[in-house]
């Protein structure tokens, strides 16, 4: 009933994974949300977000960021990165998506989003085919819209790490 909402995986934080497992299984592009996935809702672009983006173009990673924002707030944050971007992306849509891929030259099945909300992040890159990582949200200051939206989340997360809890046991 919720698995179209279930991220291909779910991690503590977009710092603290090995994209080197990812780049190996033959990704080449990765979609980051900004806000609650790299800095707190609002913040500033970060040391920790510069070198995050730097490793992994060391890596060999293309790297561009997807949100919902308007434009001067997404591209203050990117600016430091000298980053493609695109604002106000309507995610769940398929569009924004499909025109990151365009931008970094990835296809779908090369493509990586990263974001920190199940019926935007996952759900829109799920709707195009890309692979999903869902983390969890670094601050608790957010939009009174997304605070509504993270109660369901809850419970899409609840039968979702029962599932993952079933399979472990398999």
């Amino acid at each position: 009933m919720f698995s179209k909402f279930y991220p291909d995986e779910y991690w503590e934080s977009a710092y603290t994974q090995e994209y080197e497992r990812l780049y190996e299984a033959g990704f080449r592009g990765i979609i980051f949300d900004i806000d609650n996935t790299l800095v707190e809702h609002g913040d500033d672009v970060d040391e920790h977000a510069i070198a995050l983006v730097e490793r992994l173009r060391r890596m060999g990673f293309a790297v561009c960021f997807l949100s919902n924002n308007a434009e001067p707030r997404v591209r203050s944050f990117c600016k430091p990165f000298d980053a493609a971007y695109i604002y106000k992306g309507g995610k769940p849509g398929t569009k924004g998506y499909e025109a990151v891929m365009k931008l970094i030259g990835t296809t779908k099945e090369q493509t990586v989003s990263v974001g920190d909300q199940i019926f935007t992040d996952v759900w829109g890159a799920k709707r195009t085919g890309i692979y999903t990582v869902l983390v969890k949200p670094i601050g608790k200051r957010e939009e009174i819209q997304i605070v509504l939206k993270r109660y369901l989340e809850k419970i899409v997360l609840h039968f979702y790490k029962k599932k993952l809890k079933k399979r472990q046991q398999q």
